[in-house]
């Protein structure tokens, strides 16, 4: 099993996870900037993008895939970034393969279990049957019908692609992301600890991650610091690239 990524640049490689619903070409402007001075390899996880659909989705199985990959470039370790669900998977691989891995960033996300509130995505993506639409503006004003946030659409969007026979598809697999969607929103065990240099990066608008939780991170990542962004909210990477570049460059660097 193959994942799908690009890669820019030379030097010190960082490899690049990104969230639930999302794919490596979310994180390619800064992927790009980054490449500067590092081999930059975004990602697409199992069941979205272009890598496989398969069978099973939770972290475990994330961080072998990840694992198979860097052992399938011949990368020995790399810095790992992960947004959200990709930050999850970051914080996995972190404590099962640390040999890996040379600093982690986690952007606005914790190890904590989380309660939703994906519900109405997934209703009103499961509702559009994208054989049966004619245009990507059929299919947007069906789901606006259903996600109000436009911002939101658009990002999903992103996942409607032609097929060979001249309709549509989902990149993504979306039954089996809906299927295992409880254990993407599960907490990471917290009977092992990673050592490493760890960055915490926060959205300030974000309810996702708060900053006095930085003591309870230490418990499982001694070395964590935090970082916040204060204009920001979930999405820190597609909402203040520049000041997210300007802290990943900094801890990378120092």
């Amino acid at each position: 099993m193959q994942l799908n990524f690009k890669e820019f640049g030379q030097g010190d490689p960082i490899i690049i996870l990104h969230g639930l619903f999302g794919m490596l070409d979310n994180w390619k402007t800064l992927g790009r900037k980054l490449s500067e001075n590092h081999t930059v390899l975004l990602v697409d996880q199992r069941n979205h993008g272009r890598s496989p659909h398969l069978p099973g989705h939770n972290y475990q199985l994330m961080a072998e895939d990840l694992q198979h990959f860097m052992e399938s470039r011949w990368i020995y370790k790399a810095h790992i970034i992960g947004h959200s669900m990709g930050g999850k998977t970051a914080m996995q691989f972190a404590l099962d393969y640390p040999d890996l891995v040379d600093k982690l960033v986690v952007v606005d996300i914790g190890p904590k279990a989380y309660k939703g509130g994906h519900e109405a995505i997934f209703d009103a993506l499961l509702a559009l049957e994208p054989d049966k639409v004619d245009s990507r503006q059929e299919a947007e004003a069906f789901l606006a019908q259903r996600i109000d946030d436009k911002g939101i659409r658009q990002f999903l969007m992103k996942n409607l692609s032609r097929n060979k026979a001249g309709g549509f598809q989902w990149k993504m697999n979306l039954l089996a992301i809906h299927e295992y969607y409880s254990r993407i929103l599960e907490a990471l065990p917290d009977d092992r600890t990673f050592s490493g240099e760890t960055l915490f990066v926060r959205g300030g608008h974000s309810n996702y991650l708060q900053a006095e939780e930085l003591d309870s991170l230490r418990k499982i990542f001694p070395q964590a610091q935090m970082e916040t962004v204060e204009e920001a909210g979930h999405w820190i990477h597609a909402e203040a690239p520049e000041q997210l570049l300007k802290i990943l460059t900094k801890f990378l660097a120092s």
